[in-house]
């Protein structure tokens, strides 16, 4: 397997800066130990104007059968024409990126201690690969571009592909899935070589070794940068991970929570534990809720946990407006969810959370894999940070913000309010949140403290109210403010609840049913004096009627 990276300067900025980026001396030949080979380093050519370092990798195929046991690439072309006699000698493939990361790993990190500075600057790259495998079924007669188009042009990468004969001497023949590659473009080396390390397994859609759990980390620590906001994104996640839907799911999963904290300014982290602190419809605090709601019920009867009521509460509300296609906003570990499966007049079912972790527990506590079909049918739990327009959220019935705000930071409330109220306009919003005058009936609740330690505030009932009647008439909706828990008489229930109505589609609803009536009711009179007609004109008829 042979790869070129090449590279043109000045006097200012030489192109032998390659060596130093590369940690490999224009001058000398050196060589390397491989898994599966030799790998051999040196430059062809080395001046100011003009510098390429070239990669051989020597396959031995003995030790290649002997330690991989063609693992990873059974159900491949490569497998029919036996272990010994293939193409991994030969054409880049995993084996080649693999050599790139042992050879090259302090470059691929951007490491240039020696020129500081210098590895963050972009150069005018060209990549030449003799031979590269394009195979697993990557491009399809419906698609525009070939694969190797649509991975590496996104990139800044302009490609040049040239099919390679199977025999030149026999043109009839016609091509191989082989082809030889240039890439040029001017990028940051160590980016160039990380997205290398990712997409040559990509493109022959088969690796020569096992895909474990970690290969996920392999994939997101190459890809940190790039890969999120890749158009051919989950194409990538899957054949890198070689079809395992496992871990392509928790992959995609992971891309999408960094591009969404990269866009919210915010660590992966903090945004994914905020959520996982805060399930939409019970957080952590309900077990300090539940004890006190314990108390306000009688000795004898069993007393309902508040997190029930809450759900119990907007189910019934859902019930009540006749609401089919409900969005479960901030659905956390889905608690709402399951209780929404239970009511037959729902059809539809969207749980959005921005966490990962707390999606995954929701997928295994609902037990979607598990469900009969028409009932699994029913449900979808997707990504998504609330504090975006998001196309997904349009057309349903009903949106249910259960314990949700009190965890937004006080200045991105506007952002929920617009992509909820503005964008997606459901025809039903309920909101829930803590009452934070109950919270002195907590006797183990410091004063001045909020229940949860991820709760960013938590409003009295006034405050709330008025927050409910602005966004309701900044966005057309009417509102109403219910309590839920128990009422009490000085302080309010544990749980405030507010039911917005589009009041806007609810007028024109009023307007269009009047205006119906009136023209049922003008076609009725219409008839009856048609009727009273014909009964004058023609009395037989009436009394054979």
């Amino acid at each position: 397997m042979f790869i070129s990276i090449s590279t043109t300067g000045t006097a200012g900025h030489p192109a032998t800066d390659l060596g130093f980026l590369l940690h490999k001396h224009p001058e000398k030949a050196q060589r390397f130990s491989t898994s599966h080979g030799e790998a051999h380093v040196f430059y062809p050519e080395a001046s100011e104007q003009r510098c390429t370092a070239a990669l051989l990798l020597d396959v031995d195929p003995i030790a290649l059968v002997r330690r991989s046991r063609g693992r990873g690439r059974a159900g491949s072309p490569d497998f029919a024409l036996s272990q010994y006699v293939n193409d991994r000698p030969y054409a880049a493939s995993s084996l080649l990126a693999v050599a790139l990361r042992t050879v090259f790993r302090t470059a691929m990190k951007g490491v240039c201690e020696l020129r500081p500075g210098l590895a963050e600057r972009p150069r005018p790259l060209t990549v030449l690969l003799a031979a590269v495998a394009v195979g697993g079924g990557g491009s399809r007669p419906d698609e525009e571009l070939p694969l190797v188009n649509r991975l590496f042009e996104p990139l800044g990468w302009q490609v040049k592909a040239s099919a390679i004969p199977l025999d030149e001497a026999f043109p009839a023949w016609g091509d191989s899935r082989y082809q030889r590659l240039e890439l040029t473009g001017t990028l940051v080396l160590a980016d160039a070589l990380q997205q290398l390390y990712v997409l040559l397994p990509v493109l022959d859609g088969a690796k020569h070794y096992w895909v474990a759990p970690d290969e996920v980390d392999k994939l997101l620590a190459a890809g940190d940068g790039w890969l999120a906001d890749h158009p051919e994104r989950d194409l990538i996640t899957r054949r890198y991970l070689h079809r395992r839907w496992s871990l392509a799911t928790e992959a995609l999963r992971r891309l999408e929570l960094a591009r969404l904290a990269e866009a919210d300014d915010r660590e992966a982290e903090e945004l994914d534990n905020a959520v996982v602190l805060a399930p939409a419809t019970a957080d952590a605090a309900d077990a300090a809720e539940d004890a006190v709601a314990a108390e306000e019920v009688a000795e004898e009867s069993k007393p309902v946990p508040l997190s029930r009521q809450r759900r119990e509460a907007i189910t019934e509300l859902l019930r009540q407006e006749g609401a089919a296609r409900v969005l479960d906003l901030g659905c956390g570990q889905g608690e709402l969810v399951g209780a929404l499966l239970k009511e037959k007049r729902i059809t539809e079912i969207l749980g959005v959370d921005v966490s990962v972790t707390a999606l995954a527990a929701a997928t295994r506590k609902l037990r979607l894999d598990r469900l009969p079909e028409r009932q699994a049918a029913r449900v979808r739990l997707v990504q998504g940070a609330l504090t975006y327009t998001d196309a997904r959220l349009k057309g349903y019935d009903a949106a249910v913000l259960s314990e949700v705000i009190e965890h937004l930071d006080l200045p991105r409330l506007p952002a929920l309010e617009h992509a909820v109220f503005g964008a997606a306009r459901p025809v039903t919003v309920i909101v829930t949140t803590p009452n934070a005058e109950y919270n002195v009936r907590w006797e183990t609740l410091p004063a001045g403290h909020h229940r949860h330690a991820d709760h960013r505030f938590e409003w009295d009932r006034a405050a709330f109210r008025r927050w409910a009647e602005r966004v309701a008439a900044n966005y057309g909706y009417t509102v109403e403010v219910r309590p839920v828990g128990p009422d009490d008489p000085e302080v309010g229930p544990p749980t405030q609840l507010a039911l917005f109505r589009r009041g806007t589609e609810r007028t024109e609803h009023t307007e269009h049913t009047e205006h119906t009536e009136r023209t049922e009711q003008a076609e009725r009179t219409e008839r009856t004096e048609q009727a009273g007609t014909s009964t004058t004109t023609n009395p037989e008829r009436s009394a054979n009627r």
